[in-house]
């Protein structure tokens, strides 16, 4: 039973409790189902949609609860196996059953009969009930399993797990950044390139004891961050392929094709040629192929010749259902102008000695957050790909919320493990400081998810507990562990 009634619920219930059936009800099994008492609607408790119901199955009378779920799998999804509320019930209705699966199983070990009520329904009824039961699941495809029960739980219990799990996420961020920091000083003692080698870091290297001066070279440390940045600015469908690009076209290369006067053309040439989204500028037609097309692929003509690592294909890139601004193209155009930075100007260095010098933690955040947006200029200002003209002009790269995104993701873990590595555990604290007390300006669809179904609406902003939200549903309520989550265990035990 949802404490806020579905539209589609709202449909099943009606159908059960008036009895609105085509044909005669029977079990996947074949025996006849009476209905001798629909039960009492329970629109007041968490558990069973109906209680005290009557049903005749075959020869035998039962007294109990009745479930109507949208569909068979949602008794296990919504955690009913798991809660001692739903040992009562006596049958388990819904619409539909894919496979036909003739049982259900409570808590305590006993067969509920399930029963596919489509079969019993006109093919309008199925198919109204059915687009109402899709666009709710568009909507909610990140519901928790005890979107029902929670609110007994304490929010003071809810708030400190939700705490605690946004801190064991950053710890875990600051794991892999070690990790891979390792990886990257492994590679250049083996003098291994990637991805082109195939290679397995063994558990040796893993392990190994690393002291402060195996990282005191300061490509590791540029070539760590760059390939983190270009992760987090390919957002989920195209992070992978900017990963890859970034350890293709990593900073010892790019520090080959450096020069002072024009860095950021040889860069975006290098990045756009190694990406495959530069066009071939000696098959376009001349009127169909700018002059920026025309003079970056030149300069990739001759950047290749000293490039022997990998190269990806146009295919490798998605721009399906991406707004025009995260277009890759837009990103590599941001992320080039970082990495110049990075490069060229000290940022590093920058960005260390605002972190020692600048005491007001909120003026700190601010101005870290600064350095990663990145307002546009040049060609990419008016152009979301080659060679065709944007309708209107994008004034930023990497705008605010990507910025939040890169401080919280990549920039806080970074220096986290930089400060650990060389001792100063003073400097490491104050940027996990910053971390616990920064807030975001904008959240995604889990973090909404999970604070309306916990009525976490308090602190879901700030952004260690969005951490949290997100940690608790990816490691806990996707993966089935109610019983080990100090919010679902009270409930489901």
């Amino acid at each position: 039973m949802s404490s806020k009634e579905k539209l589609f619920e709202k449909d099943l219930y009606d159908i059960w409790q008036n009895h609105r059936f085509d044909d005669k009800l029977q079990t996947i099994d074949g025996e006849k189902i009476s209905i001798l008492d629909s039960g009492v609607h329970n629109t007041d408790t968490s558990g069973p949609d109906f209680q005290n119901a009557r049903i005749r199955i075959g020869n035998l009378t039962f007294v109990g609860d009745i479930e109507i779920d949208s569909d068979y799998v949602d008794w296990k999804s919504h955690g009913h196996h798991l809660n001692n509320r739903y040992n009562k019930v006596v049958l388990h209705a819904t619409l539909t059953n894919k496979h036909n699966q003739p049982y259900v199983y409570t808590k305590d070990g006993r067969k509920v009969p399930s029963i596919k009520l489509a079969q019993f329904l006109d093919f309008d009824t199925v198919k109204n009930i059915s687009m109402k039961i899709k666009r709710y699941n568009t909507e909610h495809e990140h519901t928790l399993r005890c979107i029902d029960e929670n609110s007994s739980i304490d929010h003071k219990i809810k708030e400190k797990f939700v705490l605690q799990l946004g801190t064991d996420r950053y710890k875990k961020k600051c794991r892999k950044f070690y990790d891979r920091l390792k990886e990257l000083k492994y590679l250049r003692e083996l003098q291994l390139k990637e991805p082109v080698v195939n290679y397995e870091i063994s558990e040796e290297i893993r392990n190994k004891n690393y002291t402060p001066s195996d990282f005191k070279e300061k490509e590791l440390w540029l070539q760590l961050l760059y390939e983190n940045i270009f992760e987090a600015l390919g957002y989920s469908k195209n992070k992978s392929i900017m990963l890859k690009l970034a350890q293709s076209a990593n900073i010892e290369f790019l520090k080959t094709i450096n020069n002072s006067e024009h860095n950021l053309i040889k860069y975006e040439s290098a990045l756009f040629g190694i990406s495959g989204l530069l066009p071939d500028a000696d098959k376009i037609p001349e009127n169909h192929s700018s002059e920026y097309t025309k003079y970056i692929f030149n300069h990739w003509k001759s950047i290749k010749e000293n490039y022997d690592g990998e190269t990806y294909n146009e295919t490798d890139w998605n721009f399906f259902r991406l707004r025009p601004q995260n277009f890759p193209t837009v990103r590599i155009a941001g992320g080039v102008r970082i990495l110049d930075g990075l490069i060229n100007k000290n940022l590093v260095s920058i960005m260390v000695k605002k972190i020692k010098e600048i005491r007001n933690l909120n003026v700190l955040i601010n101005s870290l957050r600064s350095v990663f947006i990145v307002q546009s200029d040049g060609f990419w200002q008016d152009h979301y790909i080659f060679d065709n003209k944007a309708s209107s002009k994008i004034k930023y790269f990497v705008g605010v919320s990507r910025a939040d995104e890169i401080l919280v993701n990549v920039i806080f873990p970074f220096f986290t493990v930089y400060f650990e590595v060389f001792g100063n555990e003073g400097l490491a604290k104050k940027v996990f400081k910053l971390y616990s007390i920064y807030v975001q300006k904008n959240d995604n669809r889990i973090v909404r998810e999970v604070t309306d179904t916990l009525e976490l609406q308090r602190i879901s902003k700030k952004t260690i507990y969005s951490q949290g939200m997100i940690e608790l549903f990816r490691s806990y309520c996707s993966r089935g562990r109610c019983l080990e989550c100090e919010i679902g265990k009270p409930i489901f035990s």
